[in-house]
């Protein structure tokens, strides 16, 4: 905060001492004087007054080169390219020749606007005026085209340059990082230094982004000893993106002796950089201190901070430390923020099912909803089982202001999947086709497992083969797919054919290729896939792995296996595996092992009906009618309710829900007459076929 009020005091007391230095040179009569003008100009295009900066410019008796360069580098500045753009044509028409520092200015603009088509008309111009070999004209040709995607033509300019500066490297490498082009970018990087170039925080932080994966930390740490080498530790910069590459190449220790070392030249940025770290690797409580470090040190958690922590508290065992944070942000006066608000409703929503109305109280007191708000509360309701309520919601998007992006997609698509409407998934098919967006890898992906789920595995391939194949999400849908459709070979199939293509595997790749191994009953080549996880893929088995292990065992009737497994597990196993384990012990009648396994859950979900549910119908199924009872006992002791199993039916593009017993559908009454006639009609039935049984024996009986 204090850095914050620090700036804002300089930047008034810059423009202070322009406007005294305007006054008196009008007093003086000395704004005739085209350096006294340029000067006040130029004092008012840096304190980003442009109002007052086109005043004097428009006022100027006389004006040279300098002035109009002035003008448009204060527009390019200040994010008005367009205006800058107009400006320099004026320059044209007046008859002022452009030099290098004009197009330095406008080249700079066309950068950041992105607009290669100008940025050729000035390559053109530069190369008509003679100023192609301009070290500054041709650093910034070379910025702009590695800025707009064009790394091979930012090249071409880099190597038609007889002088090369820092600038001039700095760039091109930073073009080769935007395009995610690592050989070349460490390439250059090498021959920089092989030229005698200094390297400077302006080489070093954007190359850091491309150290984002464990499979690179020597390189990481190689590139850290040229940091220090150099000098360029105590740069924010430099610094800030160590922390962040440390963090994702897995060394969290790494990335906090980094941060330790920074005391006393730390910005915001630092402290964002390693409560991102914390938050990455789940050190929620190490995050949290550092959020009070940070404001007990004097620095002012911004928007970033804010979203980061709460985004970290959204798991149920967090839900009071939301709760918390939220009181923060309404004492900060922060509720207002859009992106503060929406982080607030993932949170409520992923907490627990009974913050539904906190999460729509925040929405609806938004006053502006962005699509980050709809996309929000969309996928709430879709990752809840709210499902009714999503395709609700988004018909209210789509007839709205809101743009629908491969966010809203991929979550209506799911609610489809989940209620297995198949005609509407087909409609919102259509949408997407409509859109554009049905090659993007998410929504390529929730149709795919929309049709999967459906049962028509056949339109879940032509999702698959019409999209790009270089994402595993696609490739992860599909293998599911087959998985769940009984086609476990076919999965494996492309499995194999994924890694031909050298598409990189990820741990739900590994999860859809147990579950089909489960589904196949291939126990043995499910556990080499298990076994090979960290050795060949260097991706380490998480609990779901572990939960498709235990299925797969337990499909195959080895709970002993299942059980040693468990045993073996490098954590503490959590509910989901319990729940597989007991599935298993149901499907084969082991009530001793069943019951270990009940108790553990009941430790661990004391609340969740399903536990109770399965062991008390085991119980039964083996009449022992007294265990049965002491479930049902400790049920009722605990306040445990059984949940109604929902149906529904897709009619007429309106979905209808039912439970048992309900009176909520607003036909209800012409639906139980209509269900009393065919219980009627079925016990009438049931009759004759008795009576006919009866008949038929007393005949025999009597041959």
């Amino acid at each position: 905060m204090r850095v914050f009020h620090s700036l804002v005091g300089s930047t008034v007391n810059a423009l202070r001492k322009v406007s005294i230095t305007h006054c008196r040179e009008i007093k003086l009569g000395a704004l005739a004087d085209v350096y006294c003008a340029n000067n006040i100009l130029n004092g008012y295009a840096r304190c980003q007054h442009l109002c007052l900066a086109h005043q004097v410019f428009d006022e100027m008796p006389h004006r040279d080169t300098v002035s109009w360069n002035t003008i448009i580098a204060g527009n390019v500045n200040c994010g008005e390219f367009e205006a800058a753009w107009e400006i320099l044509r004026s320059m044209r028409r007046c008859g002022f020749d452009f030099d290098g520092y004009t197009f330095g200015s406008i080249l700079k603009g066309v950068a950041c606007a992105l607009r290669y088509d100008l940025g050729r008309q000035v390559h053109s111009l530069v190369v008509k005026v003679g100023y192609a070999s301009n070290v500054y004209s041709g650093s910034a040709l070379l910025d702009m085209y590695a800025k707009c995607g064009r790394v091979e033509d930012a090249y071409v300019v880099f190597e038609s340059l007889p002088q090369r500066n820092s600038v001039s490297w700095n760039a091109l490498i930073a073009g080769y990082v935007q395009a995610g082009d690592r050989s070349t970018t460490f390439w250059l990087l090498h021959c920089m230094e092989q030229e005698g170039m200094q390297l400077e925080d302006g080489t070093i932080a954007p190359l850091l982004t491309l150290l984002d994966d464990a499979e690179f930390y020597e390189y990481l740490v190689q590139i850290h000893c040229k940091i220090i080498k150099h000098g360029l530790g105590c740069e924010s910069t430099v610094c800030n993106a160590t922390i962040t590459s440390y963090s994702e190449c897995g060394s969290i220790e790494e990335a906090e002796r980094v941060f330790d070392g920074s005391f006393g030249k730390r910005d915001l940025v630092t402290w964002n950089s390693m409560l991102a770290a914390y938050l990455v690797h789940g050190k929620e409580q190490l995050a949290c201190k550092l959020f009070l470090d940070m404001q007990r040190l004097g620095f002012e958690p911004d928007i970033y901070s804010y979203t980061s922590i709460i985004t970290a508290y959204s798991e149920e065992v967090h839900k009071n430390h939301g709760r918390s944070f939220h009181g923060l942000v309404i004492k900060r006066g922060l509720e207002k923020s859009g992106p503060i608000s929406n982080a607030l409703i993932a949170m409520y929503l992923k907490s627990s099912n009974n913050s539904l109305e906190e999460a729509l109280h925040i929405f609806e007191s938004l006053e502006f909803k962005d699509r980050v708000s709809w996309n929000s509360i969309l996928t709430g309701f879709s990752q809840n089982g709210w499902n009714e309520d999503a395709l609700r919601l988004f018909g209210h998007m789509r007839y709205g202001e809101v743009e629908v992006d491969h966010y809203a997609f991929s979550a209506v698509l799911r609610s489809c999947s989940d209620l297995g409407t198949l005609n509407l998934g087909q409609q919102v098919h259509a949408l997407t086709l409509r859109s554009g967006l049905e090659s993007n890898e998410f929504v390529a992906s929730s149709l795919i497992s929309m049709y999967s789920k459906c049962g028509i595995i056949d339109d879940a391939r032509k999702s698959f083969e019409e999209t790009p194949k270089d994402s595993a999400i696609t490739w992860n849908s599909i293998i599911f797919g087959y998985a769940q459709n009984g086609q476990g070979y076919v999965a494996l199939d492309l499995f194999s054919q994924m890694k031909k293509e050298k598409v990189k595997l990820d741990h739900i790749t590994f999860v859809a290729i147990l579950t089909a191994c489960s589904h196949m009953g291939l126990v043995e080549q499910g556990c080499k896939f298990l076994n090979s996880m960290k050795s060949e893929y260097t991706i380490a088995p998480r609990m779901e792995h572990y939960a498709c292990a235990v299925d797969l065992y337990g499909r195959a009737g080895h709970l002993d296996k299942a059980k040693a497994l468990i045993e073996e597990m490098p954590f503490e196993p959590d509910a989901m595996v319990w729940k597989t384990l007991l599935g298993a012990c149901r499907a084969c009648g082991n009530i001793e092992l069943a019951s270990q396994v009940a108790d553990y859950l009941l430790v661990l979900e004391p609340e969740e009906h399903c536990t109770y549910v399965l062991l008390s119908d085991m119980y039964g199924h083996l009449k022992r009618w007294d265990a049965k009872a002491s479930v049902k006992k400790l049920m009722r002791e605990r306040g445990v309710r059984k949940v109604p199993g929902w149906s529904w039916i897709e009619l007429n593009n309106e979905v209808h829900a039912f439970k048992a017993e309900d009176h909520s559908h607003p036909q209800c009454e012409e639906i139980y007459f209509v269900l009393g006639i065919l219980m009627e009609e079925i016990k009438r039935l049931d009759i004759v076929a008795n009576l006919k049984q009866s008949l038929g024996e007393g005949d025999d009986g009597g041959t």
